[in-house]
């Protein structure tokens, strides 16, 4: 049963009703967020489970909490695209091309280092602002953060000082 508020003689109440059919379940919610942390794309997430693209975007307009995840999802997958962006500047990526023959047997292969990074740095981009808005709205502290890095500062240096006095 889930709980749903009525209003009634203009008194709200609780009332419990059978959940939709066709509704979200804790199931498909926990993996469409999961798909939408590894792609970064809530078509092909809502796709992942069975549901339309509109139907996620509503339950995302209804449920502050379904909101709040789809946030933090959006957050992780973008935090990956960093990181490979940034694994693929520092080294590159290979790329193994083969060669086949007439019969179409293969022939060859050559692994080539490319560094093409195009459709990730668009994405990047155009995410980049609604990323830093999410960023800037989390209340958990990031271990790189100007404040974190002085309190770290602070116990070493108390630590240095202790071992000063024995």
């Amino acid at each position: 049963m889930t709980p749903q508020r009525q209003r009634l003689g203009g008194a709200v109440r609780a009332q419990k009703r059978q959940p939709r059919k066709d509704g979200w379940t804790r199931a498909q919610e926990a993996l469409f967020l999961e798909a939408l942390a590894e792609t970064c794309n809530a078509s092909e997430a809502a796709r992942t489970v069975g549901k339309s693209r509109t139907s996620a975007y509503r339950r995302r307009a209804s449920d502050p909490g379904f909101a709040q995840a789809w946030a933090q999802a959006l957050e992780i997958g973008y935090s990956e695209i960093e990181l490979l962006l940034m694994r693929a500047a520092l080294h590159g990526s290979e790329v193994e091309e083969v060669m086949l023959d007439g019969d179409g047997a293969v022939k060859g292969r050559k692994v080539k280092r490319v560094q093409n990074l195009t459709v990730a740095l668009r994405l990047l981009i155009h995410y980049r602002d609604k990323v830093a808005q999410i960023r800037a709205g989390q209340t958990q502290e990031r271990p790189d953060s100007a404040d974190a890095i002085a309190r770290v500062d602070a116990v070493v240096g108390a630590v240095r000082r202790r071992r000063g006095m024995r």
